[in-house]
């Protein structure tokens, strides 16, 4: 005589502590809190360039803007890393950086470029409103060196 054995399939465990029903989300997706650290610095650069870009928009017509999380370092020799032309560094660390428009590694034309370094700059910033005039600092001195004229010029301190 064979018994035959109930096979049941086991859910997995979930906690339904006093039959309230699962939980959702904490925050609903259109809320910030919901936005990554990431997310949200793209947020503020497009912000902080937003002014410039109202002045300059046919000068900034060709040249587009990234953001990288940390600059390239060639690992062979990182103690002795020299930074090339283009490069906003403060104490040795690369804030950002004016790519000129040329032949890229693909051997396509590429258009000029400005690099923002995410976690140097967050790092060098004391919060949220530091960061928001850092930002607009660099993306000014980029600008101007792209443009080749005065920071001061960028920024309206020239009218």
């Amino acid at each position: 005589m064979t018994t035959a054995r109930r096979t049941r399939r086991r859910s997995p465990r979930r906690r339904d502590r006093r039959g309230r029903g699962l939980r959702g989300l904490l925050y609903p997706p259109s809320i910030p809190a919901t936005k990554t650290r990431a997310e949200k610095f793209d947020a503020m650069v497009l912000e902080a360039l937003e002014p410039i870009e109202q002045r300059w928009a046919a000068e900034l017509a060709d040249l587009d803007l990234a953001v990288d999380d940390v600059p390239e370092v060639d690992e062979t020799s990182p103690d002795d890393v020299v930074w090339g032309t283009g490069v906003l560094a403060d104490v040795g660390v690369p804030l950002a950086q004016l790519v000129p428009a040329g032949v890229g590694p693909d051997g396509l034309p590429s258009r000029a470029r400005i690099v923002l370094y995410r976690r140097p700059l967050e790092a060098r910033a004391r919060g949220g409103a530091d960061l928001a005039d850092l930002l607009h600092e660099v993306l000014v001195e980029q600008v101007a060196e792209y443009l080749n004229i005065e920071p001061d010029a960028v920024d309206g301190g020239g009218e």
